[in-house]
């Protein structure tokens, strides 16, 4: 598995609303991202968000990675600040 990990500042609580209501309405990824899975989570006092998306393989990550890289800024959560890109090696559950 392999997950695209977003940071993003300038993130205000209203924004991200809006940007959850119409991923929902959506049902999910735009049309052509392979993508498995999706988190999103935000820091309201630092105004910051990770945004995790999750890939079968490292070619879809790179396909999802150029259609996210590519979305007008107004469809983000704030000011991108990273990306990385990232083959998972654990994941543990309680």
């Amino acid at each position: 598995m392999y997950v695209r990990v977003v940071r993003f500042t300038g993130v205000n609580a209203e924004r991200l609303e809006e940007l959850l209501a119409r991923v929902k309405e959506s049902g999910g990824a735009p049309e052509g991202v392979p993508t498995t899975g999706l988190r999103i989570l935000l820091d309201e006092d630092q105004g910051t968000a990770v945004v995790e998306q999750y890939f079968e393989t490292a070619e879809d990550m790179e396909v999802g990675g150029r259609a996210f890289s590519a979305m007008d800024s107004a469809e983000t959560p704030g000011t991108r600040t990273s990306v990385d890109m990232c083959e998972l090696k654990l994941e543990m559950t309680a």
